[in-house]
This record gives structure tokens, sequence and C-alpha cells, in this order.
């Protein structure tokens, strides 16, 4: 009975969590730094997967790409001296005379001609088509900082981090490693080789969000779709990051782990609205996810702590038999006065 009260007690603890989220971001959302950073990302255009995996492949760290006079008019920086340009696909679409079949406007059926044939008329219709146009990234230009919502990493440093980390990783069931991303990005789930990787030397604040963040992705988003459950929402990227950081800001909350200025700008930023659709609609599910992990991680730092107090008993009772042993295996050494009376 008070186990159950007690995860009654931690789950409140977690929806309390949650609704201090909500009302976060929706001040954010509400504030003048949001529209101004609003404003300044939409100037940035969404690029096709056909210019997706060229921007990759030709600059992996990309993140925000606009041409040339682009970047000087808009937002005020210029490309520096030397750069390679990135080379995408940009619409050209270009007018043209054709004669097409003549629809009634009231019906929108196709007329004919007595002998059955279409009915034509000239029309200017738009042909699609596209040119090669150059684009660089931010990295490449200098010049007025671009807005930002929040913290770019997080500082700081967690009590017991060490026992916190390897918690995470027992909790966790599949491997987390530190290694050097090339692309910028502070972590990643590989869904494939189903494993976590965290960028190596941050901030053990940032290190321990991150894991969580990661974590949380392998939690709720490692399920094939086609093996989901119909009953199942399919969700947008959107959506799994704002879930993924959501969990990640819960579990940080209740371990004391201040994240506020970087969770909120993240999550705001993928929900991009007036309010939070993809937040309100995966709020129970964040919030079973975020419970379950603290449960898990509450139990393997019990454990850690456990086996950590037996190793220092341990080491407590062989120091004492150590020291035990070494009175025992001194030589007998007789008083210096005796000892001269038997020599002589």
């Amino acid at each position: 009975m008070a186990k159950q009260m007690n995860a009654q007690s931690q789950f409140d603890r977690v929806t309390e969590i949650t609704k201090q989220l909500e009302e976060g971001i929706q001040n954010l959302f509400e504030s003048d730094k949001f529209k101004t950073w609003l404003t300044t990302m939409s100037r940035f255009h969404d690029y096709s997967l056909n210019n997706t995996l060229p921007i990759a492949s030709q600059k992996p760290d990309a993140t925000l790409v606009a041409g040339y006079t682009s970047w000087q008019k808009n937002f005020g920086r210029q490309v520096n001296k030397g750069e390679k340009a990135i080379r995408i696909l940009a619409p050209a679409p270009y007018k043209k005379k054709a004669e097409v079949d003549k629809v009634d406007p009231a019906t929108g059926v196709i007329l004919t001609n007595p002998d059955g044939s279409s009915v034509k008329e000239t029309k200017e219709i738009v042909v699609p088509a596209f040119k090669v146009v150059s684009v660089f990234d931010v990295s490449q230009t200098d010049g007025r900082e671009l807005p930002s919502l929040g913290v770019n990493e997080l500082t700081g440093d967690v009590a017991q981090y060490d026992r916190f980390f390897e918690a995470l990783k027992l909790s966790c069931p599949v491997p987390i490693a530190f290694e050097e991303i090339a692309t910028g990005a502070k972590g990643y789930f590989h869904t494939v080789e189903n494993r976590i990787a965290i960028q190596q030397d941050m901030s053990q604040v940032q290190t321990i969000k991150t894991a969580i963040h990661e974590m949380a992705h392998q939690k709720l988003h490692s399920i094939d779709p086609q093996e989901a459950p119909a009953e199942e929402p399919k969700l947008t990227r959107n959506s799994k990051e704002v879930e993924a950081e959501s969990v990640a800001y819960t579990v940080c909350q209740h371990y004391g782990i201040e994240t506020s200025d970087y969770s909120f700008a993240y999550i705001a930023g993928w929900s991009k609205g007036k309010d939070t659709p993809e937040l309100k609609a995966s709020l129970n599910r964040i919030r079973v996810a975020a419970n379950e992990m603290i449960t898990e991680i509450d139990g393997h730092m019990a454990e850690l702590e456990k086996a950590m107090e037996q190793t220092e008993e341990r080491n407590s009772v062989l120091a004492d038999l150590h020291a035990k042993a070494e009175d025992r295996s001194l030589p007998h050494i007789p008083h210096k006065s005796k000892a001269k009376e038997e020599i002589r």
C-alpha cells in the first residue's frame, strides 16, 4: 500500500512538472522574443528531400542556409571570403502559351465538338522547372547575431554525476557511448544500430539532459511503424522531438537539474505555433514515460549506492585485517638495556 501511495505521489509530481512546462512554453509563445525569432526563422526555406541530401553531402554540419544576397538583405550578414557554396536546386517555373482542353466553368466538364473531339483553347500555363543555385550556411557568414530563444548549450555540474550517469546507462536497454559527432548534434539515437551516441566533452548538465532526451526517443519512438498498434498515433518529427525534450525536462526537474532555458526554447522551436498541439496531444505519453524512467533510475541509483556501501564496508574490513596481520608479523625487539646484557 505504501509503495502504491509513493508511486502515485511520484506520478502527481510528474504531472505538476509537465503543467509547469505547459505554462512556460505558453509564456514563451506570447513573448516578443518568440515573435522576433519566428519572423527570422520564416525567412529560411524548408528544403525538399532533393535538396536536403545535397546539403548533407556537401556540408553535413549545415543548420541554416540562404543565398549570398539573402544573407545580406534579410539577415545583415556577409558570406566570409573564400567560403565554398552549397549547390542546390531551386524552383524556376516559367510561363508559356499552350493549347489545352476547354472546360465548362460551371460543371468542370471538358467541352466537346460535334465530332466528339475536345474543344481547345489557348491559355498561359506555368511549366515547372528547376535551376542550380548557390547557398551558404550560417557558419560561413559573419555579421548581425541571429535571434535565439534560449541558450545553445547548458552549463553546470550535477550532484553525484558519475553514479547518476551510470544509473542512466543501466536504465537504458541500448548502449550509450560518447563520440565526436561531426554534424554538430549533441546526441542521437541510431535506429538501425540500436544505440545512443552523446557528444563528448559537454557540461555535466548538458550531457545528462541529452542522454535522457535520446533515451526518451528510444523508449517512445523506436517501434517500427508497421508493428505499432492501429490506435497508436503516427507522429511527425516535430511531435517526436517535443515528446523527447518534454520527457527530458520532466525527469531532469524531478532530480533538481534545471533545463528550462534550453528545453522551453527547444520545444517552442519544434512547435512554432500559438499553442502546443504536439505537447497537448502527447502529455499522457510524456507523463507515463517520465514516470517509468524515474522509477528505473531510482532503482538503479539505490542498487549502486548499496553496492558502494558494501564495497566500502569490505574495504574497511580488509584494512583492519591487514593492519592486524602486520602487527602479528612484526619481530619482537627486547628492551635496549636487556638486549645488551644478553649480548654480554
